[in-house]
């Protein structure tokens, strides 16, 4: 009888039992930019950026510490506000944008370290090469007024270094810093 009984219990359990389901959060493109920072012959901090980006975050805790971030950005869609250097950029001297259309970001790792900061790690793709990388992240959340949808802010950043993904590799960093600062403000809507 009490096996009978236990084996009920269970099975109410299991069926009373409702995963939490992961929210999806949408970038709000016209709220964000992912930009880069490179120094030129050793003073000058030159920035661009990428004007067609798409990212998404699922996760099933508020605080996003269990986050999964997947991020794609068009590589031709660099702009450094410079048609010329824009042109080179794109070509097979640094990005290659005919060969390698996209960079890409997965996250691995999504940690809180402190009440509004996260470390973020994952895998970058860029210039058709993979790498690990290290993102630091500070959120802000809220309501949308508008709609009364959850939003949430992102501000990242962290540094990469361009010969380890092929790129410029025979430029000498006295002429192109070989790190690579990404910054990036983001906003996402919960769905």
């Amino acid at each position: 009888m009490k096996k009978i009984f236990f084996l009920a219990v269970s099975v109410i359990a299991l069926v009373a039992f409702k995963p939490i389901e992961p929210s999806t959060w949408a970038l709000d493109k016209v709220h964000s930019k992912l930009g880069f920072t490179i120094t030129h012959m050793m003073v000058s901090d030159c920035e661009g950026w990428f004007k067609k980006v798409d990212a998404t975050i699922t996760s099933s805790k508020e605080d996003f510490s269990d986050a999964v971030v997947e991020l794609t950005a068009d590589a031709s869609s660099i702009n450094t506000e410079d048609e010329g250097r824009d042109k080179h950029i794109k070509g097979p001297d640094f990005l290659d944008v005919e060969k390698f259309t996209t960079l890409t970001f997965k996250s691995k790792s999504f940690k809180k370290v402190s009440e509004s900061n996260y470390k973020v790690t994952g895998d970058l793709t860029l210039h058709g090469i993979t790498k690990p990388i290290e993102l630091d992240a500070f959120c802000r959340m809220g309501t949308n007024p508008k709609n009364k949808k959850s939003i949430a802010g992102f501000k990242i950043s962290g540094t990469i270094k361009r010969t380890e993904f092929g790129i410029a590799v025979p430029v000498s960093s006295a002429i192109l810093s070989d790190e690579i600062a990404i910054i990036a403000n983001t906003e996402f809507d919960k769905n």
